[in-house]
């Protein structure tokens, strides 16, 4: 925890105290103390509760001010306009995305937290608290042996995730939220994060206007590739520290309102190129091949879907990476980008990948150095 207190501890808006107050009392978790966790990266924050019994939960805080979320009948013009959220088709925060993403998860018998109440127009959650330092990232780097087991154990998860149906929406007590498609524009958007900020980040690169027109080109033909391959249910921020082992040999799921009809290689991606935390090639090749051996999926196809989603997924995390440390001012990221980069390089010595590997090699060929 990083402070304990009264509600109003991390806030001067009064309005927006009152309204938490309210929220907890009918909920019956007004008189709880109340200790705010670790920052999220978004504009969510979370704090646990402890009642007078002892008993824990989670408050999850989401006011609705971030850009608004892409809408199915939204054309990319409208999208361009309304912001990162829609251009990207990002949740922004609501909390009816996270609610009714959980419930799906839960008919398919996977392990979300369970939400006790919820205030979707205020941006409120009271949700169950699946304990401290059970982060799969944490427990691994108390006990670097049951690495390959956790991530194993996430594998199947994933497994059971792709196999079952894409809904195109997910409906609970009349409420609706569409999921819907990773498609070419938003692809687009994120991708061009590495050729819009990574000549910022580092000196060394440079993207003449040639050099732009050329990036747009091997860009979309990967993109291309990309939309041809086969869609399932994707968390889209599948990783370690989204991750909780829980008793019961069960796999909780933290962070999930981004769901899109993605692929199966994003969310392998996420897990096992992992710029936070080095995955050992050990761990990430018997992640995949649990993840093969429970759904029956050729190798052959995933490694390259593998190699270009991943590929892309690479270029979006070092300009992400870039963003941050250049136009937001957190330098904390720099320690993660040669890693980012690695696994960028690496992404890009398969044949698929050669057109971008062809492109990035002329603009940051030191990216290559020291990759087999």
């Amino acid at each position: 925890m990083e402070n304990t207190g009264s509600l109003g501890s991390m806030s001067s808006d009064t309005s927006r105290i009152s309204k938490r107050s309210e929220f907890l009392e009918t909920t019956g978790w007004g008189q709880a103390e109340i200790g705010w966790l670790q920052q999220d990266a978004s504009t969510r924050r979370y704090a646990r509760l402890v009642n007078s019994s002892g008993q824990t939960a989670i408050l999850m805080d989401a006011p609705r001010i971030e850009p608004p979320p892409c809408t199915p009948g939204m054309s990319e013009q409208e999208r361009h306009a309304a912001g990162w959220n829609a251009q990207s088709r990002l949740a922004g925060s609501r909390v009816e995305a996270f609610v009714l993403v959980a419930k799906h998860l839960q008919r398919i018998g996977l392990r979300p937290p369970e939400i006790y109440a919820d205030d979707d127009q205020n941006g409120f959650i009271l949700l169950e608290d699946f304990g401290e330092n059970r982060e799969l990232a944490r427990l691994i780097e108390q006990d670097p042996a049951r690495e390959h087991d956790l991530y194993k154990k996430a594998a199947l998860v994933l497994a059971k995730l792709h196999q079952a149906a894409l809904p195109d929406t997910i409906e609970a007590a009349g409420r609706v939220w569409p999921i819907l498609s990773f498609d070419a524009f938003a692809l687009r958007a994120n991708t061009d994060l590495f050729a819009d900020w990574l000549p910022e980040y580092d000196s060394r690169v440079e993207i003449s206007e040639q050099a732009r027109a050329h990036w747009d080109a091997v860009r979309d033909g990967l993109i291309s590739r990309t939309n041809a391959f086969p869609r399932v249910f994707t968390l889209r921020d599948y990783h370690a520290e989204n991750l909780v082992y829980l008793p019961g040999n069960e796999i909780g799921l933290l962070d999930f309102q981004d769901a899109v009809a993605g692929w199966d290689a994003w969310d392998l991606a996420m897990l096992t190129q992992d710029a936070r935390r080095y995955v050992s090639p050990e761990t990430a090749q018997l992640t995949l091949r649990a993840y093969l051996d429970h759904t029956g999926t050729s190798e052959t196809a995933l490694t390259e879907r593998l190699a270009i989603i991943g590929t892309l997924n690479a270029l979006r995390i070092t300009g992400v990476f870039a963003r941050l440390i250049e136009r937001d001012r957190k330098p904390k990221y720099a320690a993660f980008m040669t890693r980012q980069q690695t696994i960028l390089a690496r992404s890009l010595q398969h044949p698929a990948t050669a057109d971008m590997a062809g492109f990035i090699r002329q603009i940051a060929p030191f990216m290559f150095e020291g990759i087999s």
